[in-house]
């Protein structure tokens, strides 16, 4: 499995192309590892998005995707680091979405780093590594 898990905003931008930086970076990581992996929970924010624009191409395109990464299930173990990470940003009053959690989660039970956009929200959250495709 790749060491790396993609968030949805950095996998939105892998299939947007609009970042040249951001395309380099996922070349590179196809290259060396065949495949992106994901959360099932990306796989939804993204095809709700496409279904909601109604974006038939995009979804065709996306599938695609989906049928050659590796996308990991919400399992038991993950719904325990999930409430692990709830108890401890709650506790810190610094709470972030269930998605999110549960994508960091994934991240964490596979001792995968997490490639997001948001690197400072997912910091929040102790023993996850996160990094970014995009350019400082």
């Amino acid at each position: 499995m790749p060491p790396l898990l993609l968030d949805t905003d950095t996998l939105s931008e892998v299939m947007k192309g609009r970042d040249p930086q951001v395309q380099r970076q996922a070349r590179r990581h196809l290259a060396d590892y065949g495949l992106f992996a994901f959360s099932i929970i990306t796989r939804y924010e993204i095809l709700r998005g496409l279904k909601a624009r109604r974006g038939t191409r995009q979804i065709a395109a996306f599938e695609e995707r989906c049928r050659n990464s590796n996308i990991l299930a919400l399992t038991d173990d993950v719904i325990v680091q999930a409430a692990d990470i709830y108890a401890h940003l709650h506790q810190e009053g610094q709470l972030i979405s269930d998605a999110d959690i549960l994508i960091a989660a994934t991240a964490l039970v596979h001792g995968l780093t997490l490639v997001t956009e948001n690197v400072a929200h997912f910091r929040r959250i102790p023993g996850l590594d996160v990094d970014s495709w995009r350019a400082p």
